[in-house]
């Protein structure tokens, strides 16, 4: 029996209606829906077959898809309402259905501009294939009217259209072609037409018969017509007039006007309930060149669009001759015994060889497990095949050596030989290894590949066959599981209301089932296309727009059309300015619209309306996009240009045209070293500063933060080091934690600059290890990434938001030869809904110090602990508790220091002292004494 089918609003949808089809919000990624016609609803796909499966509830629906233009094509389409057929057919979640909608053939439409301004219509005139990646045009099988009667009455009974080449329409809508030799039917291939009398003829019906038809730009005549030709060319008794060019006739249908739309309403409601007729549920079949009109009587023919094959002459075959038997054969010949691998040959052995190689099997090994494992039997089988090629005794086959051999492979010099390949049972997989794999499968689902990059101990054929075991596995834990405790009850999942909801007149509003309905947006939200920031109900917004809401209006319009005009965004971190009315505009006001206070009727007033204002754009160095005036800040001084959320600075809007970044602003209160060298990168010496002003303000390495050694560190280094962090990460203020950098990024060379100092970091993508501050100058990707969590480690994992994605946020360096297209990399001025930036959101949930653990004097002595206890059987250290002389730094002058390091001149071989302070694991050091006051400590090639 037959169940009604209710949609979520109560509209009930049969076979052959036209819907809106789409997964939940997470899973599509926000796509707009996608149009489809219901075919036929199923039962679950593990109900009994034949007529028992019919009392079970629907829960699939079989749905042929229609394409938007702009899905195929990155040819821009301005109407949102145009679809492209398609002959391909998908089985779907009958969850997936979201709301009915009509889909019509354009010639079934007599106002097509009424019709676009209803909603929910559509409409389509081509087909496209998504298999030969090619489209067809579409008209009513009515209109084919070149064909016999035979075949014709077939065509119009079963299908409602017909898929062509463009180039073949004006030949099926042409009167039907008849032979003049023997009255039958002319198709097009086989066809020749008379250029003076306009006749067809066979080509074979021609006297002599034609071999191939006239080249192109040549015409051809009949008998008749050619031998009247020659005659009034022998009479000299006509002149022929000039051909005037006649503009070729088309039978094609007549375009339609686009007079005013007419208001019928039954007309209007008459098309969308057009009844179309299916044969096989298809409403459509190709006829085009490529067809055998006569295999359309068939009903099991093909309906498919085809075409001819790419592959010419230069891509076949070349079968040579057979052999000569006066040649003797080749010593090794490709094929026979010697050169296959012979997989087991246990067939072709007698009764009494098949009773011994069981016997012999018995006594191979001992262990039950492997006597049941598929590689061990695999070898074993393949191993008897060899013995019984050459005629061996069985019991000679041993299982000792694990190594199998493979044949035909070539050596150096060329030849084939037999060589030894792997052990055929792999290594078994550790802990870690089968950890990593279920992460990426999980992850990755079955895509092995992907799943390889993951476990790179593995090689991807032991992949392939772990994956084989570990699935054989989990679904021999299933069935016992499922023998132990019974077959799980099935979930009740209903898309659709009961027919006593749907007669009682029921109606549910907006379902949420596609999760991409915001229930508590921001405190104010605002549509990332239209800017408004009043609606009902606001919907989740496409990756890509300014805002991660949409108002209901463009939310509707994006998911049903995929039509979405998003509105400049307005500066809103300009100076708040009020307007002539004295009455401050809203965001989502648009700028030229009217103003609050009643506008002067004057005629003067009218004709010169005041121009409008423009907000000055300044290009951020880090994106190199511009911005306006608040978000994107300006030093007034050394003119360096950077967002505001990458720099850690909050700006009175009044005061945005006067500000000074850290670097110029330290200059005159002298709060930290006048040296402004990045802690984290290679020194430059006094030439190089001499030579070059470091850092330059035309890039975003003059963005520098203090720390808390009253040095310097760039924010890009600082950022991109894991073990560095922030006393103030929404300020980005006093970078801590550069003691803590391990000892092997101080000592590895960068690969771009070959400096063996400063803390390089390491390319997620492969092996290189670099300088933050080189990676940017080289042009390397910058960014971060949120990876997804899993339940089992969210308590342990800091999780952020970013965008509308949740998860585990990490810093991305990548090399700029990798490719980064596939991945969802966020740049760093990157901005969410709040105006934050990727920069900042990181820098908050990842790099704040526990400043509520301890002070900072406290948290330097505790990472000072970890130093000490890690470099205490490295480097000789001097405590003010032992009983030596009392130490004194050689930079500082100070005799208070929780440890010395000794040092010697290699100069002149005196020994002296550095403390902790001043001590830093590199090559060079630097020290104030005072202010401005700078001590080179390199050039007296002090040793520690």
């Amino acid at each position: 029996m037959s169940f009604p089918v209710y949609l979520k609003n109560g509209d009930q949808v049969k076979a052959n209606d036209h819907v809106y089809c789409s997964p939940s919000w997470d899973t599509r990624d926000g796509t707009p829906y996608s149009v489809a016609r219901i075919m036929q609803f199923l039962p679950p796909a593990d109900a009994p077959k034949g007529e028992e499966g019919k009392n079970y509830l629907y829960t699939r629906v079989r749905l042929a898809w229609y394409y938007r233009p702009s899905d195929v094509s990155d040819r821009p389409v301005a109407d949102s309402r145009l679809l492209l057929a398609a002959i391909y057919s998908e089985v779907c979640d009958i969850n997936q259905l979201r709301a009915k909608c009509h889909v019509v053939h354009r010639d079934k439409i007599s106002d097509l501009s009424g019709w676009k301004k209803r909603p929910d219509r559509f409409y389509f005139n081509r087909l496209f294939d998504p298999y030969i990646k090619k489209e067809f045009e579409v008209i009513p099988s009515q209109n084919v009217r070149n064909l016999p009667d035979s075949i014709r009455d077939v065509l119009i009974s079963r299908y409602e259209y017909v898929v062509a080449e463009k180039e073949v329409i004006p030949d099926l809508t042409d009167h039907v072609r008849l032979c003049d030799s023997c009255q039958g039917w002319c198709p097009s291939p086989d066809t020749v037409q008379c250029d003076r009398c306009k006749r067809y003829f066979h080509m074979r019906c021609v006297q002599p018969p034609l071999m191939a038809k006239p080249s192109r730009g040549y015409g051809w005549t009949c008998a008749p017509c050619s031998r009247k030709h020659e005659q009034e060319v022998d009479s000299h008794e006509i002149r022929h007039p000039t051909p005037v060019p006649l503009k070729p006739k088309s039978n094609l249908p007549a375009p339609r006007g686009r007079g005013r739309p007419r208001k019928d309403r039954s007309l209007a409601e008459k098309e969308e309930n057009f009844p179309v007729k299916h044969f096989n549920l298809w409403p459509f079949r190709y006829f085009g060149q490529h067809t055998v009109a006569e295999d359309t009587l068939d009903p099991e023919d093909l309906i498919f669009p085809r075409t001819a094959t790419r592959l010419g002459p230069k891509f076949q075959a070349t079968v040579p001759l057979g052999p000569n038997p006066d040649i003797p054969p080749a010593d090794e010949e490709r094929g026979d015994d010697r050169t296959v691998e012979t997989f087991g040959l246990i067939n072709t052995l007698t009764e009494s060889e098949v009773v011994e190689v069981e016997e012999c099997m018995r006594g191979l090994t001992d262990d039950a497990e492997l006597r049941h494992n598929v590689d061990w039997l695999t070898e074993v089988i393949r191993r008897f095949s060899d013995a019984a090629i050459v005629a061996r005794s069985f019991t000679s086959v041993n299982m000792k050596s694990t190594k199998s051999t493979i044949k035909w492979v070539k050596d150096d010099k060329g030849l084939y030989t037999t060589v030894e390949k792997a052990s055929y049972i792999d290594e078994p997989w550790t802990r870690d290894e089968v950890v990593a794999f279920e992460d990426a499968i999980q992850l990755h689902g079955a895509e092995l590949r992907a799943v390889r990059d993951e476990v790179v101990s593995r090689s991807m054929p032991e992949v392939v066959r772990f994956y084989g075991h570990w699935k054989s596995s989990k679904l021999g834990e299933e069935n016992q599981r499922i023998r132990t405790a019974g077959v799980p009850p099935k979930p009740i999942r209903k898309q659709y209301m009961s027919a006593a909801e749907a007669n009682d007149g029921q109606r549910v509003g907006l379902s949420d089932d596609e999760g991409s309905i915001v229930s508590q947006p921001s405190k104010i939200p605002s549509c990332g296309a239209c800017r408004t920031r009043e609606s009902n109900v606001w919907w989740k917004a496409p990756k890509g727009l300014p805002t991660s809401v949409l108002c209901e209006t463009c939310g509707t319009n994006w998911r049903k059309y995929a039509d979405l005009n998003v509105r400049p965004v307005r500066e809103e971190s300009l100076p708040t300015s009020k307007s002539r009315s004295g009455i401050e505009k809203r965001e989502g006001t648009p700028l030229a619209g009217p103003s609050a206070k009643k506008a002067r009727t004057t005629a003067s007033a009218q004709s010169t309306p005041p121009p409008p204002t423009t907000a000055p754009q300044i290009r951020c160095l880090t994106c190199m996009k511009n911005g306006p005036l608040g978000k994107v800040l300006k030093c007034k001084q050394c003119q360096l240009r950077v967002h505001a959320g990458c720099c850690g600075a909050i700006v009175d809007p009044a005061n945005v045209e006067s500000w000074i970044c850290e670097l110029c602003e330290n200059e005159e209160s002298l709060e930290a070293s006048v040296n402004p060298d990045c802690l984290l990168c290679p020194r430059a010496g006094r030439e190089d500063r001499a030579r070059k002003p470091w850092p330059p303000s035309d890039t975003f390495l003059r963005a520098c933060k203090p720390t808390e050694g009253q040095g310097w560190a760039h924010i890009l280094c600082s950022v991109f080091t894991p073990e560095v962090t922030f006393t103030d990460a929404s300020r980005l203020r006093l970078v801590e934690g550069l003691s803590t950098v391990p000892r092997h990024r101080w000592t590895t060379k960068c690969c771009l600059c070959s400096e063996p100092e400063g803390a390089v970091i390491r390319c997620n993508d492969c092996s290189k290890e670099f300088h933050a501050s080189c990676a940017w100058k080289q042009g390397h990707k910058f960014g971060f990434e949120i990876q997804p969590v899993k339940s089992s480690r969210r308590d342990t994992t800091i999780i952020t938001t970013f965008k509308g994605e949740s998860g585990c946020m990490n810093a991305i360096v990548s090399c700029k030869e990798h490719d980064h297209s596939k991945r969802d990399i966020y740049d760093i001025c990157e901005t969410n809904e709040g105006g934050e930036t990727a920069l900042q959101v990181y820098c908050q949930a990842y790099k704040q110090a526990p400043v509520g653990q301890a002070h900072a004097l406290l948290r330097k002595a505790r990472r000072l602990d970890s130093i000490l206890n890690v470099r205490s059987d490295h480097i000789p250290l001097i405590t003010p508790e032992q009983k030596s002389p009392d130490p004194q730094c050689y930079i500082c002058d100070t005799q208070f220091s929780p440890a010395f390091y000794p040092i010697t001149n290699r100069l002149n071989g005196v020994h002296t002292h550095i403390c902790h302070g001043c001590y830093f694991p590199g090559k060079r050091y630097y020290a104030t004494r005072g202010v401005g006051l700078i001590t080179e400590i390199n050039s007296l090639e002090l040793e520690v």
